[in-house]
């Protein structure tokens, strides 16, 4: 396989995306050099935490520009999925602007008599519904489920390949382009999480 660059932005979640990319043998290295991260085969973005402060690394580190300019394939992960958007209302951020939309709160709402609380942050196992088809999801099965972490979610529009429920529908899989985004956490999503990865690394256009 050929060279694929984790974007080292502070992400809690950056050892376990890169120990789960190692076991399906990727030659994958972890980096904050504008100059490697532009000349990879393909590069992912983790993330967690709020999005003013992850847009504040990629500042400091000085990879806003370098990420905008990607021709690649690029994956965003969790927040890094989020940080593709225009913007977000979590702090009323300006983030990448990768992908037209911007990244809204999830709605808590509470027990009601024929159904649970809505808790937010959505955090655990939920399914996917799919969308549309698409490379990034050959092998996963229509309501599958994935682990969530996130009180933020993106929009549901043409760009969306699978949805997912909790209060509201939200965009959980998108493309645009060559900029692809998962919201689930696909390094703690086992054999579903692992294809999802596997599926990105044979992506070439």
């Amino acid at each position: 396989m050929s060279a694929t660059i984790l974007v080292d932005a502070g992400g809690a979640n950056l050892g376990s995306v890169r120990y789960a990319l190692e076991r399906l043998g990727a030659d994958v290295r972890v980096s904050r050099d504008p100059a490697e991260i532009a000349a990879a085969d393909r590069v992912i973005l983790p993330g967690v935490g709020a999005a003013a402060s992850g847009m504040a690394r990629l500042r400091e580190r000085d990879l806003v520009g370098v990420l905008r300019g990607l021709t690649q394939p690029l994956l965003g992960i969790c927040l890094g999925m989020q940080l593709l958007y225009e913007g977000s209302e979590e702090g009323d951020v300006e983030c990448l602007g990768l992908i037209p939309g911007t990244v809204r709160k999830l709605a808590a709402s509470p027990a009601t008599v024929g159904g649970p609380a809505i808790r937010v942050p959505h955090m655990g196992w939920n399914t996917l519904q799919f969308s549309q088809d698409d490379p990034l999801l050959e092998g996963i099965a229509d309501g599958t489920h994935v682990y969530f972490v996130h009180s933020y979610a993106a929009p549901v529009d043409g760009r969306t390949l699978a949805t997912c429920e909790h209060g509201s529908t939200f965009s959980a899989v998108v493309r645009s382009g060559n900029r692809y985004g998962a919201q689930f956490h696909p390094e703690r999503s086992s054999t579903v999480g692992m294809r999802l990865l596997a599926n990105f690394l044979t992506i070439t256009t």
